[in-house]
């Protein structure tokens, strides 16, 4: 039965990335009791960080609570008690039981135990300018203690670095694509300009976060975007492939030829089994 942790193939160990905490396609995002599944399991996990109020940070991908929460406006403008009375919704927008996460939740978690190999992405969503000495001092305080279990990533480089700079033996990864990337990459000196610029802008970080369609391309222009990295001594994770995703199954069987570290996923389990499925001849 596919636990949803790793795919294994030619000696390479592509682990198979929970994204917003969902190990199956119908979870919703963010609960506590999957990162605790997680953790037990030495699993690769995902969560998206917001800034609030008070500093401090919240487990959401939005600016806003509306759609995620059952709270309404900006997440900058609501601190944690306001966020501790809030519940999360499902993917139907049907209000939860599950509470929402906070970064202490995360880390109170991390502190109880979990397996050495669990670790959990924390994705930025905010640029540097929304930071503050409050935001790094809030951050410094509650993942120094836990620091190994977690790489703090995102596509604002000034941002990551200015908060793993607050917490020695944190992970740092970078993000360098954006809505436009893939429609740039026309020859193969596009895709070589596109990842020197990455390595050379984020030279701290030890994981390189790419959208698994500039991977392909660049793969169809004859650059291994992937290899380029583990010459520069940098992991790998390709986002986001779903099962659903037309071409899925063909898309999944490169990025783990080319030896993607990590492939993020909203359903594991469902993806791992995928690759495991027979291969029609040649």
């Amino acid at each position: 039965m596919p636990d949803g942790i790793e795919i294994v193939f030619q000696g390479h160990r592509t682990r198979l990335k929970w994204h917003r905490l969902q190990r199956r396609p119908e979870d919703i995002p963010f609960t506590p009791a999957r990162l605790r599944e997680g953790m037990a399991l030495g699993a690769s996990m995902e969560v998206d960080l917001r800034r609030r109020a008070d500093g401090g940070f919240a487990c959401l991908h939005d600016e806003t609570l509306d759609r995620e929460t059952t709270g309404r406006g900006a997440v900058a403008a609501a601190t944690s008690s306001d966020l501790r009375a809030l519940r999360m919704r499902g993917k139907d927008g049907t209000p939860t039981e599950e509470r929402l996460l906070l970064l202490e939740d995360l880390a109170e978690l991390a502190t109880a135990g979990a397996d050495p190999a669990t670790l959990v992405q924390l994705d930025l969503k905010e640029a540097d300018a929304a930071l503050d000495g409050r935001s790094v001092d809030a951050f410094r305080s509650v993942l120094a203690p836990v620091a190994g279990r977690f790489i703090l990533s995102g596509g604002d480089w000034t941002a990551v670095r200015r908060l793993g700079a607050a917490v020695p033996g944190l992970r740092l990864g970078f993000d360098p694509c954006d809505d436009d990337t893939l429609g740039t990459l026309v020859a193969a000196a596009d895709a070589e300009r596109f990842i020197a610029a990455a390595l050379d802008h984020a030279p701290d970080a030890t994981m390189i976060y790419l959208s698994w369609p500039i991977v392909l391309r660049a793969d169809a222009l004859g650059v291994d975007l992937i290899a380029s990295c583990h010459a520069a001594g940098r992991t790998v994770d390709a986002w986001t492939l779903n099962p659903d995703h037309p071409g899925a199954a063909a898309a999944l069987a490169r990025l783990v030829a080319l030896r993607a570290d990590q492939i993020t996923t909203d359903a594991p389990g469902v993806l791992e089994a995928l690759f495991d499925q027979p291969k029609p001849p040649g």
